[in-house]
Parts: structure tokens; sequence; C-alpha cells
């Protein structure tokens, strides 16, 4: 459930209050330059002897992004987090994790703050260029919800319309995929707007007060949406390809990664795994590959 790549804090309009205009972090270098030569050690990568000798693998998790990691009642929860409960029973180092938003998971893995982004990250092409990925967690397509009532049924619906995704997330780049295509097949007619979203509730609050025609995202995730309110939203049609999602290291790291990997296959073998698809997402995916690298 990338997903999502680099970005920062959105910023407002005053003609347009309610659109979120990202500035996108650009890598290493703009975290550099906030940081004293002393600080950078901190956040530099951690090979699997320096973990071990540290004593714990960092990673960072979502806070917000049903139905994988989220925070309810205080506690954090989701399926993401189940399953990195049974990993550290498998560990023979301690994890320690950090709980924030989507905008500085993955920028913290590729500074080297974290080791491992334990979020619903969608494999891309783009994104094994920077990132090594353990097995896959889960499969997942991209499609768009719209609220109940409205006249959008298909993706030619969508040329005309105003529709969000979370910035940097692998459903934006479908989102602008199609896009491309319904210009293609429409004489340059598509979507009349994109816009990016710091996190989904955002985008699913302006779909149902009108602001926005229709809303990308996983269908797993669009599926917990409208189970938890089937009476404001409905599943639209399919925007992408079907891809995997799993947990995002920065590239080479692969001590690191072979502790983790170690740990998922045996739980995906057990069968441990299937049965949270099944609690979580309503469906299992067995018949994911055992590497998408």
């Amino acid at each position: 459930m990338f997903l999502r790549s680099v970005k920062s804090s959105a910023s407002q309009s005053s003609s347009h209050a309610w659109k979120r205009k990202i500035v996108k972090l650009t890598g290493f270098g703009v975290l550099a330059s906030v940081l004293t030569v002393a600080q950078l050690h901190i956040v530099l990568a951690a090979s699997l002897d320096e973990v071990k000798s540290r004593g714990y693998i960092a990673v960072a998790t979502e806070d917000d992004f049903k139905p994988f990691e989220f925070v309810e009642n205080g506690t954090p929860t989701g399926f993401d987090t189940e399953l990195l409960g049974l990993v550290k029973k498998k560990m023979s180092i301690d994890i320690k994790q950090d709980i924030m938003p989507w905008p500085g998971i993955l920028p913290g893995v590729t500074t080297g703050k974290y080791e491992a982004a334990v979020t619903a990250v969608l494999v891309t092409t783009e994104r094994k260029g920077t990132f090594d990925f353990t097995t896959p967690v889960a499969e997942s397509t991209t499609y768009f919800a719209t609220k109940k009532g409205s006249s959008v049924k298909s993706v030619d619906d969508l040329v005309g319309k105003v529709v969000g995704a979370q910035t940097g997330s692998a459903m934006l780049g479908d989102l602008k995929a199609l896009d491309s295509d319904l210009k293609k097949k429409h004489g340059g007619n598509g979507i009349k707007e994109i816009v990016e979203y710091q996190s989904y509730p955002e985008a699913y609050q302006d779909v149902g007060n009108g602001r926005l025609d229709a809303v990308a995202n996983t269908q797993i995730n669009l599926n917990s949406l409208i189970q938890t309110r089937p009476d404001m939203f409905v599943l639209g049609a399919k925007v992408g390809s079907p891809v995997y999602i799993a947990w995002a290291l920065k590239k080479g790291n692969t001590g690191v990664l072979q502790l983790l990997n170690g740990a998922l296959l045996d739980i995906r073998k057990s069968g441990a795994m299937y049965q949270l698809q099944k609690k979580w997402f309503g469906a299992t995916f067995e018949s994911m590959p055992q590497s998408v690298n």
C-alpha cells in the first residue's frame, strides 16, 4: 500500500486554501544543509554489523494510512503494525519504531536516519533506483473512489474533473499516467486538475464536501474507506496495473535487508502473513513472488 516518494509539507494559496501545494525534498543535500557536521553521523546508514553493535534496527511507520498502519485511541494498529510485531518476535535484535506522517518516512530512509520504512510502499521501477525492498507483504492496484451518487463511473468520466491523490505516491503517478492517456484518447482533454494532499483523510474529506470529484488510492485502502463509510463513498474503476507492496530500505543495505527478509519469509511460510492479510484486507495474496528487487 509507492506508493509514495519523497515529499515535504504542504502550503496553501489564498484563492485555493483547500489545495495542497507540496514542496518535494530532493534528497540528502536538503537535509545536510540544515545539519551540522557533528549531527551527520546520526543519519548515516548503518550496516548490519553497525546495527548489531548498536543493538537495534531503526524503522519508521506511517501514522494515518488505514488499514496498513494508523493510530486508534492512542494505540498504533493496522496490518504493518501487527506484522512488525511478528517480525520482532523472530529477531535477535531490537527494533525501534518511530510513528510519523508519510512525508518524512522515505527521506528518512534515503538519508540513513532509518534502516527501513515499515509502511505500505508500492514497488515501482523508479523507486528501485533508490531503494531495496523486502519480500512483498501485499498486492495492490490503484482505483478511484467517488462520493455516492456521483456520475463518475469509468476512467473516461474523469475527463474535466478534479481528482486528488497523496503527494509523492505511486497512486499519484498512476493518476498522472491516466491523465496522459486520456488526453491522447480525447483530443487533448484530460483530468481538469490533479490535487496533491499530504494525507488521504484530507482528500477523502474533500470528496465528501464536493471539492474533489474523485480520489485515487489503492483498492485495499479504498475498500477500507468504503467499509467505514458506505453511506458516503463508492468504488470507481481501476486506474493502474497490479503492483506489490513491500518495506523499503536504502539501496545497498543488504545485511539488514536479509535479516528482515528471513523473518518475513518465515512468517509467510507459516501462513501468519496470510492470516493478517485476510484480517485487514479481506483477501490473501499467496501468489506473490518472494522477491521484487
